[in-house]
């Protein structure tokens, strides 16, 4: 029980003061990647070693910070978001639900660094959030996204949402299949105990989207969910 409260109070108080720290750079013209590697991987780093985890990640040198590229990956829990900003060596942009920009600290700060939120509930709003995504690719950002849309409970590997594949069609960015393996130990679904241990993430290798269109779409889906299978089950 006291570590239960330790953690999570450490987790909020940190995540406060890194926020303070974006919200403080950008107003001093801070660029979204500056504040990428200023604030949001320090801030994972630091919250991953209190919290007495390790991750392994494999994979890393298939990174070219310089291509933009959309990483996809899967997602079993909330320390997921830490364990990709400290060992995705790229200053990529998160798009994620619309709810969580809304979260006071962390939206603003979320906004400031050129995160994207989706209003998934309003079609509309959605596509308007892929085209702004577009438009980032296409300017030179990464970005990285959870095509299940929402966490595994068990690590099993859910359905895949069209959307992210749609966007990187529109972009013509290659996609990277990104896969987590564990982390759903370290803090289940629903819960907010924040468990010691090991998870891993590997990095595959870019996957080309030129070949494929609209009819293709589910052959690229199965692609990157069966190379995402392969890697968690080499890991």
């Amino acid at each position: 029980m006291i570590r239960f409260l330790y953690l999570n109070t450490f987790v909020a108080i940190c995540t406060i003061i890194f926020c303070l720290w974006a919200l403080l750079l950008s107003l001093f013209g801070a660029s979204g990647s500056k504040t990428h590697f200023l604030v949001a991987v320090p801030w994972a780093k630091v919250i991953l070693k209190v919290c007495g985890i390790t991750v392994r990640p494999k994979g890393q040198e298939r990174v070219d910070p310089l291509v933009p590229r959309i990483y996809m990956t899967n997602h079993q829990s909330y320390f997921d978001i830490f364990a990709l900003l400290a060992y995705v060596p790229v200053g990529f942009k998160f798009i994620l639900k619309q709810e969580l920009m809304r979260l006071p600290f962390l939206g603003p700060a979320m906004r400031r660094a050129g995160y994207i939120g989706i209003e998934r509930k309003d079609p509309r709003e959605a596509i308007k959030s892929m085209n702004e995504a577009a438009e980032k690719i296409r300017a030179g950002s990464s970005v990285v996204m959870f095509p299940e849309g929402t966490r595994s409970v068990d690590g099993r590997l859910l359905p895949f949402k069209k959307g992210g594949f749609k966007l990187a069609l529109k972009s013509g960015c290659d996609i990277v299949p990104v896969s987590i393996s564990n982390s759903y130990r370290i803090v289940p679904k629903g819960s907010l105990k924040i468990n010691k241990g090991v998870f891993h993430i590997c990095i595959g290798d870019p996957i080309p989207v030129k070949g494929y269109n609209r009819k293709s779409l589910t052959q690229l889906m199965e692609r990157v969910r069966a190379d995402m299978l392969n890697q968690m089950e080499e890991r």
